[in-house]
């Protein structure tokens, strides 16, 4: 089932982890049209853009699997309102820019992007239907974005 022209609820719910450890990852019905917006707002002008296929790291994680990797229960994720995501062939700080200054987001973190190395890390990129933020972090080594440092 796609949930957007060139993601599909597959793509959406898959992770290695889960596979891993046994566990269900595939969305609640209440979660889809979140799955759809985010596709559809974050990663559908990030393809047509770049005109590269990709398939994302990590979009919607059940509450096992969240606390599987430690990551927080508030986490955009939990909600089909998050994803993580690289584009082939493109630089992680390319890709980042580039939503800073095109997309309407929630949140967008450069995560653990190593000057020097444009494969390094990966991008976080939230959506909500209201309310966003337009936060823009990064965590790890670097401050390339010129914007505040989460730290973890």
């Amino acid at each position: 089932m796609y949930i957007s022209p060139h993601f599909t609820m597959q793509e959406a719910c898959k992770s290695a982890t889960a596979v891993r450890l046994g566990i269900d990852n595939y969305p609640p019905a209440l979660l889809l049209p979140s799955l759809k917006a985010t596709a559809q707002n974050i990663l559908e002008p990030a393809r047509d853009h770049f005109g590269v296929p990709f398939s994302p790291s990590s979009f919607y994680r059940c509450m096992l699997l969240n606390r599987a990797i430690n990551s927080s229960d508030e986490s955009q994720h939990r909600k089909g309102q998050a994803v993580d995501f690289e584009i082939p062939g493109i630089s992680n700080i390319v890709l980042a820019h580039w939503i800073k200054d095109n997309l309407d987001f929630d949140q967008l973190i450069l995560e653990f992007y190593q000057e020097g190395d444009p494969t390094s890390g990966w991008v976080h990129a939230s959506w909500t239907p209201t309310g966003r933020r337009n936060q823009v972090l990064t965590i790890g080594k670097t401050t390339s974005l010129g914007l505040p440092k989460l730290s973890r």
